[in-house]
């Protein structure tokens, strides 16, 4: 098991060198000048060229992945284009936080609520408790979030006045109820749907049954067999799911006023703001990452089966 994650750790600065040059080529080679963006409309043909000297911008493409990359180990991720002399970890770092909070607090209620529901619900296959709760999911699931959001304001801020209409005040305010209920029911319906199919699969295999003819209870069947076997493949989804909790959601937090990474980053591209883009890339790609070693762990402690060489 070590040696296999020592091998994949070893192989985590070829994937992030990998993803930061075609990001940083696709940057440099894309629509906008960053010098124009960083001038605006005082854009001087003269002291655009001055600039770029200065920056480093008319040298070798492969001398400016370079030294981005030498600053980026150490933390440096360049000053922002939009936001002059603002360095951008100081930039996206506290949206990041803002974000994980808000799409942790969103997860936490999609599995507390999804995982059991589908896990019961599949022990109740044949009856009518089944295709109520599915449909009921698959209902809330296709609900769009500008439907939602505007639906929970009306009910929540303007006709009971029990919560904040807009803004962030943290985890433990009562401003993150509505945005953490909008992105988390969607996520309830897919739990539901995914766990459901996972114990399904499991509940027909061949040692569910022996363990069935043994006399074994159906407590201790589901507790022992079903369940650890059922998560599995939700594993996966959970691991990413985690990774995505940096990504933001545009539509809430713009909706709603919160400044999260989703919003931000919307913004940052519309302003050609290449540094913030890099390095929103770079955190993600390293998220992704970990996720994914962090599943290939928990595959192997959930099924003693399971082993890596």
């Amino acid at each position: 098991m070590w040696q296999y994650i020592l091998a994949r750790l070893m192989w985590i600065p070829v994937l992030l060198v990998s993803v930061a040059f075609i990001t940083f080529v696709l940057g440099r080679f894309g629509p906008g000048d960053p010098v124009e963006i960083m001038m605006g409309t005082k854009y001087d043909p003269q002291v655009a060229e001055r600039i770029r000297s200065e920056m480093g911008l008319d040298k070798p493409i492969l001398y400016q992945f370079g030294s981005y990359i030498s600053k980026a180990i150490q933390g440096d991720f360049g000053e922002s284009l939009r936001y002059r002399g603002r360095p951008v970890s100081t930039l996206i770092l506290p949206k990041l936080i803002v974000s994980a909070k808000l799409s942790f607090v969103a997860l936490l209620i999609s599995v507390s609520i999804g995982l059991p529901l589908g896990f019961f619900i599949a022990h109740k296959q044949g009856t009518w408790i089944d295709p109520l709760i599915v449909t009921i999911s698959l209902f809330f699931m296709s609900i769009p979030i500008m439907i939602t959001i505007p639906a929970l304001l009306w009910l929540g801020c303007l006709k009971t006045d029990l919560v904040p209409c807009s803004g962030w005040g943290g985890i433990f305010d009562k401003r993150i109820i509505i945005p953490s209920i909008t992105m988390g029911i969607p996520g309830i319906a897919f739990m539901i749907r995914i766990m459901r199919a996972s114990t399904l699969d499991v509940l027909g295999q061949d040692y569910i049954r022996t363990a069935k003819s043994k006399g074994l209870s159906i407590f201790t069947i589901s507790n022992r067999h079903v369940f650890r076997n059922a998560m599995i493949p939700i594993i996966t989804i959970l691991s990413f799911s985690f990774a995505g909790i940096l990504g933001g959601a545009f539509i809430t937090e713009t909706i709603l006023g919160i400044p999260g990474i989703g919003r931000f980053s919307v913004e940052a591209i519309f302003n050609r703001d290449y540094p913030v883009i890099m390095a929103i890339t770079l955190v993600s790609a390293v998220a992704f990452i970990f996720a994914n070693l962090l599943a290939d762990i928990s595959y192997s402690i959930i099924d003693p089966r399971i082993r890596y060489k």
